[in-house]
Order: structure tokens, then C-alpha cells, then sequence
């Protein structure tokens, strides 16, 4: 069966992988179960009208099995889709855990976005690697023990780009307390898969910075 999957180009640089993780997240999935497939990357700024004809809202990533599939949108959806078809290895998590560390993307995102160093937006991204590195700690090294899943995927490339981000935009960088989590970001990012999937620091960069300087 062949897989087809559209992520984003980086931005001026169409024939380079771009910053989203949220395509990063989807070819994580496809590389670490070792499905082969075709990737497609796709100008945000010059959507292609087979794109747009198949999924009118333009966003990535999207996915096709085979021929006569339908593109398929979300990150999620897609995820689950991979885990269904190719069950081998397995990257099911824990109902217990599937929510570990869903807030950190949103309250890193709000803190680079701030202008405002009292407004409580660095302590509240503090808080919550602290409660993800405690998680660790107890369920270590990645979050469901030994092997990696489905939130792990999920969450590198947006540990990722808090580094990356962070570090360029507000010379932050995740407390030294923190060793647990600053093992596991080692961990995550020396993956074949990861080192393969990973944008550029400079086009992450280069991404946020519309955002930060609106």
C-alpha cells in the first residue's frame, strides 16, 4: 500500500523540510514504525490546487493509503490511523497517560509570545515541566517506561521548538533542575528518526518570528 503524506516546506526554502511539529509529529509515527512512503512538502504560501481540491482548509500534514484514498487531515487522526494499519511496533499509550504534558505547547507559546516579563506566562511553563519532569521521574525515561509512544511523538518536536525558540527569542533555557526532562529531550532528540524528520533551527527560527514580533 502506498503512503502519501503533505508537510510543510520551510518558509522561502520550498524544496527544504519546514517547522511544523505538527508534521513532524505524523513522519515521527511513520518513521519509527518503519513505514515506507512519499513525502510531499508543501508551500503554505503557494498551496497547490490538488491540495486545496482534496482538503479545502490547505492544512498539513494530510495523508493518503494507497490509490484510491481520500486525503486525511489532523495530526491526531492520523496518528491513530497509523497505529490501527501498522501495529508493529506498538505506540499505544496508557489512558492514564495520554494527557502527560499536553499543556506544555500552548503555556511555551503564550511565554514567547509575551511582552510582558511579570505577566506570570515563564512561571506557568515552569510549572508545567515541572510537573512533567516529576512524571519522568517516577515513569521514566520516556512516558510510559522503556519504550517510546505515541505522546512521546507527540511532544518532541514541540520540546524541540521551545528549545530552539526559546533560546534564540528570550536567551531561555529549560532549568538545570530539571534532569529528567533534560534527559529525555536527549534522548528524543538523537533518535534516527528524529535527526531524519527535524527542521532546521534556523527555518524554526524563522517561523516563530512573525509570531513574536506581531
Amino acid at each position: 500500500m502506498a503512503v502519501e503524506i503533505c508537510v510543510k516546506a520551510a518558509v522561502g526554502a520550498p524544496h527544504v523540510l519546514g517547522d511544523c511539529p505538527f508534521s513532524q509529529r505524523a513522519l515521527l509515527t511513520l518513521e519509527e514504525k518503519d513505514v515506507s512512503y512519499t513525502m510531499h512538502l508543501i508551500d503554505l504560501s503557494n498551496k497547490p490546487q490538488w491540495l486545496l481540491d482534496a482538503n479545502p482548509e490547505g492544512k498539513v500534514p494530510v495523508i493518503k493509503f494507497g490509490e484510491d484514498g481520500k486525503w486525511i487531515a489532523d495530526s491526531d487522526v492520523i496518528v491513530g490511523l497509523l497505529e490501527e494499519r501498522y501495529r508493529v511496533p506498538s505506540l499505544a499509550v496508557p489512558p492514564q497517560f495520554s494527557s502527560v504534558g499536553s499543556n506544555i505547547f500552548s503555556t511555551f507559546v503564550k511565554f514567547l509570545k509575551s511582552k510582558d516579563a511579570s505577566d506570570g506566562s515563564e512561571q506557568a511553563l515552569v510549572d508545567e515541566l515541572k510537573v512533567f519532569d516529576e512524571h519522568l521521574k517516577a515513569h521514566g525515561p520516556y512516558v510510559n517506561g522503556e519504550n517510546i509512544c505515541a505522546v512521546d511523538l507527540s511532544l518532541a518536536p514541540k520540546l524541540y521548538h521551545m528549545e530552539v525558540a526559546l533560546g534564540h527569542f528570550k536567551s531561555w533555557t529549560t532549568p538545570e533542575t530539571f534532569t529528567n526532562l533534560l534527559n529525555y529531550m536527549k534522548l528524543l532528540f538523537s533518535r534516527k528518526s528524529f535527526e531524519k524528520t527535524k527542521a532546521t533551527k534556523e527555518h524554526i527560527i524563522a517561523g516563530w518570528a512573525p509570531k513574536v514580533n506581531a
